[in-house]
């Protein structure tokens, strides 16, 4: 590909710590142009973007994955988001936002003029609708695979189906003018507004979504089948709307929203081609069939560098577990998990298997976040403790299904198979008998780890926003078939800490939170691992974001 080698130098903000009062409001620091330099030209119409796995489905309220969530970004906004190169939020279709004195209702002050790509208006009626179309999901759309994250950040919905569901943290929408909402919540939270971040919460047509029967979602077993609007008919208020995909090619292309009401998209069109192998995203950049990829191995950083192309970092804002499903009676002895804890050479793994600025984990949330604790209880290598525990236990003889997913790299995990062998061959040198269970990441592997069909498995997670919930919460808030567990008091614990107004002393409450947790050991913390994008030295304006929220409208090539 023509052009210059100069790298043009990224200034990637420091991830800090978001302390989300409950008191005063937050104003745009932005123009309503949505920033960026309007006035640069790109030298090609098209950008074609490696992806390491398929997206699931194009609704983002049934979305769970960073490779769904890469498309959606582009296509839908909500009331807030992550600032570029950062995990603090700012301003998207609100503009200011003001809680109540005792936390529990928000006024959002919405952007005018926005309108959706189905030309329908976007205004304060169809921000309500969003909300009470997520509250009020009923049959398979409580099920914890479709709508897992308004159930990891609001609990439960307006008719709660299962037992396990709590009650819901939000209670209402009301409009108090054309372009006012106010959300009241149950009670007050950390979490809000900063949650609102997550693509899961964006806004969508009202129009579409009734047009195409959104919510006509069947279950059979753990299969779903969605319909037509999450398949083919996503409509938000994006710079890029959806032109195809192709899964024979395994492409979805983008194209320019026109009508979007911020500085338009600098590329016509954006083609994520999905790439599952780490070497042959590396090979196709190299050959210039693609512009970019995410998820470069570690052991190519150099070389890539060498050859010309961009390295953009994020910081480790991320991490991998190994899950224990407790499911498994053995598995319920805590003296079994404490020993799959001491088996696992971490240190070993990290070292061999992840980029150099790679952290051994010990709890789980990277030390970024407020509320991370020093002085939890660590599990070092030991194979001769391991293997005193599980004889204590009566389990000498354990066999697991340990599951590991196929057909993707994750940010916390770039190459999956890799990981599992080396955590696998620990287990076995303790005298653990593995059963592998390799499975497509988003056709089979996400639904039985989410499902509780594992005995162990390899999982993660690319924090949302700074803030511990979306951490301990997501992950340990409630009873979730991937964990097999209830502890009410870990349940209680999170939830009390999250209702801490000061962020001071809510950061003190979620430590001692990391404290019982690890005491617990539900699953074992892995790493934080610092993932890296790569691009041809001609892309420019491709912003690194430690929630991996790049936003593809500013990007632009020069060249000839």
């Amino acid at each position: 590909m023509p052009g210059t080698k100069a790298r043009r130098t990224l200034v990637l903000a420091v991830v800090a710590a978001v302390s989300v009062a409950l008191s005063g409001c937050a104003n745009s620091d932005r123009e309503d142009t949505g920033g960026g330099d309007g006035n640069a030209a790109s030298s090609k119409d098209t950008l074609v973007f490696g992806a390491a796995g398929e997206p699931k489905l194009f609704d983002p309220a049934f979305a769970s994955d960073g490779e769904t969530f890469r498309v959606l970004k582009q296509i839908y906004e909500g009331l807030v988001k992550t600032k570029q190169g950062s995990a603090e939020i700012e301003p998207a279709l609100a503009t200011k936002w003001e809680p109540s004195p005792d936390g529990k209702k928000w006024t959002f002050t919405l952007r005018e003029g926005v309108k959706f790509s189905d030309g329908t208006e976007f205004n304060a009626e169809a921000v309500c609708f969003n909300f009470n179309r997520w509250y009020n999901f009923s049959g398979a759309l409580q099920s914890p695979d479709v709508s897992a994250y308004w159930q990891d950040t609001f609990g439960g919905f307006a008719k709660n189906e299962s037992p396990d569901l709590p009650t819901s943290l939000f209670k209402s929408c009301s409009t108090t003018g054309a372009n006012t909402v106010a959300i009241e919540l149950a009670s007050p939270t950390g979490r809000f507004p900063a949650a609102l971040a997550l693509p899961a919460f964006a806004m969508q047509s009202p129009a579409a979504l009734q047009k195409y029967e959104a919510d006509k979602v069947t279950a059979s077993g753990d299969t779903f089948e969605y319909p037509s609007y999450a398949t083919e008919h996503p409509t938000g208020t994006g710079p890029y709307k959806l032109d195809s995909r192709d899964t024979a090619s395994k492409t979805v292309t983008l194209v320019r929203n026109d009508d979007y009401w911020g500085d338009k998209a600098k590329i016509a069109k954006i083609v994520f081609k999905v790439i599952p192998d780490n070497n042959a995203r590396k090979q196709e950049l190299q050959a210039g069939t693609i512009d970019g990829y995410d998820l470069v191995a570690p052991g190519d950083i150099e070389s890539l560098k060498g050859a010309g192309e961009q390295i953009l970092d994020r910081p480790p804002f991320n991490i991998l577990y190994v899950g224990i499903n407790q499911k498994n009676p053995a598995l319920a002895k805590l003296k079994v998990r404490q020993a799959l804890a001491h088996a696992i050479n971490r240190e070993a793994l990290v070292r061999s298997k992840f980029p150099p600025a790679a952290q051994v984990a010990k709890q789980f949330m990277p030390p970024e976040v407020g509320g991370y604790a020093d002085d939890v209880t660590e599990y070092p290598y030991d194979p001769a403790k391991a293997k005193q525990l599980l004889a204590e236990a009566g389990e000498a003889d354990l066999s697991l299904k340990f599951y590991w997913p196929t057909e993707v790299s994750r940010p916390y995990m770039p190459n999956p198979k890799e990981v599992f062998e080396v955590v696998s061959a620990d287990l076995q040198k303790v005298g653990i008998k593995i059963t592998p269970v390799a499975k497509v990441w988003n056709s089979g592997y996400l639904t039985d780890v989410s499902s509780g069909r594992a005995d162990i498995h390899l999982l993660g997670w690319t924090g949302d926003y700074n803030d511990a919930y979306n951490f301990n919460g997501t992950f340990f808030g409630r009873v979730k078939p991937e964990f097999g567990f209830n502890n009410p008091a870990i349940f209680a614990a999170i939830a009390k800490a999250d209702a801490i107004p000061d962020a001071a002393q809510r950061a003190d409450a979620y430590k001692a939170v990391n404290r019982q947790i690890v005491d617990f050991l539900p699953a074992v913390p892995i790493a934080h691992s610092p993932p890296s994008l790569a691009a041809q030295s001609e892309v420019k304006d491709l912003f690194p974001s430690p929630v991996q929220n790049e936003e593809f409208s500013l990007v632009y090539t020069e060249g000839t």
